[in-house]
């Protein structure tokens, strides 16, 4: 795809999905152990899930299982019965759920305290809208690209409506790549707009003993999508530069 329309048409599709997964919670703390969403970049209601992850500000570990994909199929019949997306898997409370609207509930009751807002509920219209942001994408990330396993998952560090992370994401869902999703949604105002001009007034400070403060401590901003591989010792920023690695090192 060219690069201009692969930027462009991932804007379109956060547009559709009206910026949600955007912003991040301030108050939610991360579970000792990492849940697991057996998912598919593209899928319409995995989508709703990953939204609710985000505006959670809750890390989670990501199993692709893109159409045609055999990786982690058998897995996810093991622990589901089945073979649909999006299907979590909590070992916190040994919580096994399958479903978009079950998934976003269970996560806002027991991380959050509360009822799964409206707008996450996977209605008619929001599907038909989720449905519209992957066509807009040509269905990337709907379908398994021959690869090599990784021994090690990776780790991104992204937010759900991130056009750039999102070109990143659905490469990982190709290929197959496991990894750690580290959501470093907006918390404020400040963090709004992209890296270098964000919409305040003066050097920009994220919010005080926070993912994005670490982050901004460590790299001196916060940008993503940034990938981590343990495998290879690479870390990266770019999502044109991370897609030609991805390829480069896993695909086939």
């Amino acid at each position: 795809m060219n690069r201009t329309w692969d930027v462009t048409s991932s804007v379109i599709a956060s547009t559709l999905m009206g910026w949600r997964g955007s912003m991040g919670s301030r108050s939610v703390q991360q579970p000792e152990k990492l849940p697991e969403l057996y998912d598919r970049e593209g899928c319409p209601k995995c989508r709703l899930v990953r939204e609710a992850v985000t505006e959670l500000n809750l890390d989670i570990r990501i199993i692709p299982v893109p159409q045609g994909g055999t990786r982690f199929l058998q897995q996810l019949k093991d622990v589901s019965g089945s073979d649909e997306v999006p299907y979590l898997v909590d070992p916190n409370t040994n919580t096994r759920l399958g479903g978009a609207d079950l998934i976003v509930e269970y996560l806002f009751r027991h991380y959050a305290g509360k009822s799964a807002p409206k707008q996450l509920h996977a209605t008619s219209l929001t599907l038909v809208r989720s449905k519209l942001a992957t066509v807009v994408r040509q269905n990337q990330g709907v379908r398994a690209l021959p690869s090599l396993a990784a021994p090690q998952d990776l780790t991104l560090y992204s937010f759900e409506s991130s056009p750039y992370s999102r070109i990143v994401r659905e490469k990982l869902s190709e290929l197959e790549l496991p990894y750690k999703l580290i959501n470093i949604g907006k918390q404020q105002r400040a963090d709004v707009g992209p890296a270098t001009r964000r919409l305040h007034l003066g050097p920009y400070k994220p919010l005080p003993n926070t993912k994005r403060s670490e982050f901004f401590a460590k790299h001196g901003n916060v940008q993503v999508p940034y990938l981590i591989d343990p495998n290879t010792g690479v870390d990266m920023f770019e999502s044109a530069d991370i897609s030609a690695y991805l390829d480069k090192t896993y695909k086939r």
